[in-house]
């Protein structure tokens, strides 16, 4: 009985830490400038900055790109959005100069889908965190996988609980 009561704590706390999510840092990696040089392009510089995107795309990390990228170029870079992302509500979270506090930039990339105006569309800086959130479906997915998970483990414990009676 105990056994099992310590499995079904286990199982709880552990899922606990899976579904849990660090608070995000945002720097520029250790020991590096905020841009990197890649030589030239013909008669041009090329400078390239590290940018980071997470949330509701395909493939999420750090991308170093060219110094005039701009958000849409990122997100497809990153595997364009999942079905569940929220266009609507895109964050980009730019480090201040000298300690000074961070900018947050609210987008609205569905915008732009609608109306094909560029101006929506801003060039990255160094250092951006672009997050891309779930919609309500996200939620309510996530929610529900949680529910069913804590169910499922009930079930088992009464099972177990009528199998020994």
């Amino acid at each position: 009985m105990k056994q099992i009561i310590l499995i079904i704590l286990f199982l709880l706390l552990s899922f606990g830490t899976i579904m849990s999510q660090t608070t995000p840092t945002f720097s520029i990696p250790p020991s590096t400038s905020a841009y990197t040089y890649s030589g030239a392009m013909g008669d041009v510089e090329q400078l390239r900055i590290y940018t980071y995107i997470w949330g509701r795309v395909r493939k999420p990390g750090l991308y170093i790109v060219p110094d005039d990228t701009d958000l849409l170029a990122l997100i497809s870079l990153a595997g364009g959005p999942t079905d569940d992302a929220k266009l609507s509500k895109i964050r980009i979270v730019r480090p201040g100069l000298n300690d000074e506090e961070r900018e947050v930039i609210w987008i609205n990339l569905k915008k732009y889908l609608n109306t094909g105006d560029r101006s929506n569309i801003p060039v990255l800086m160094p250092g951006d965190t672009i997050i891309v959130s779930g919609t309500v479906y996200y939620g309510l997915n996530r929610a529900a996988s949680l529910i069913a998970t804590v169910v499922s483990i009930f079930n088992i414990y009464f099972l177990y609980l009528n199998l020994i009676k």
